[in-house]
């Protein structure tokens, strides 16, 4: 496990009272299995303090489909070897699978004075400005989180929040076998076009963009927090 910053013990109590909070410890987790990765974000959140440092966990997954909590079976067009996942974020059906980057934000939201819209605003703009340093134009679309190039998806996410903390996250398609997509109707919307960063003329590294993506989310956060402290 590659970890950029430690917890420590006493060092800066009470994070979530200060007016500048420490920033998020970054984990790079490689390739993990999503039910024990899921099983970890939930038990890290049910265990948190006032005083617990926010993390972002960086990691792929073998092959997997996720369902949301307001997933339909019928969004599921072709049963496959590949494992459904029934989790407690929001939104539809997904899929992850090795060449796509998975952000995992455990925040304190209160802690950044941001809300659910805000964030999810903050996740797509991560990657749009991601995807811009490549020459890539991208949006965000106000009926379905995520982030387009043209009609095609290239990012999804989805959030859990308890106790005004949120886990899972973002979902960035980089290098992937994207025939798994067609077994489903991605987030829920049939015949959407999924699309990657090596499709767009991308080649930078998994571990590059990675690296990349985190720090556009903990600069996003601290200009939300700035924004919010000297409007």
């Amino acid at each position: 496990m590659s970890r950029e910053g430690e917890r420590g013990k006493g060092e800066g109590a009470n994070h979530a009272l200060l007016s500048h909070p420490s920033l998020p410890i970054i984990h790079s987790l490689g390739l993990v299995e999503y039910l024990p990765t899921w099983q970890a974000m939930q038990k890290f959140t049910a265990e948190r303090a006032p005083d617990t440092r926010d993390e972002i966990w960086l990691v792929q997954h073998p092959p997997t489909y996720t369902q949301g909590l307001a997933g339909k079976p019928e969004h599921l067009l072709n049963s496959t070897a590949i494992p459904v996942v029934k989790i407690d974020r929001g939104g539809q059906i997904t899929y992850h699978g090795p060449g796509q980057i998975v952000a995992y934000l455990l925040l304190d939201l209160r802690r950044w004075k941001i809300n659910v819209r805000e964030l999810v605003r903050l996740m797509e703009q991560a990657v749009i400005d991601l995807l811009g340093e490549f020459g890539v134009a991208a949006q965000g679309r106000e009926d379905a989180p995520g982030v387009y190039v043209a009609d095609a998806k290239i990012a999804s996410l989805g959030l859990k929040i308890k106790h005004g903390c949120c886990y899972h996250g973002l979902a960035l398609n980089v290098d992937m076998d994207l025939t798994p997509f067609a077994n489903i109707n991605p987030c829920g919307y049939a015949g959407l076009r999924v699309t990657q960063c090596c499709e767009l003329g991308i080649t930078a590294g998994i571990e590059e963009l990675q690296a990349q993506l985190a720090q556009n989310l903990i600069h996003g956060l601290q200009q939300h927090l700035e924004s919010k402290q000297h409007p």
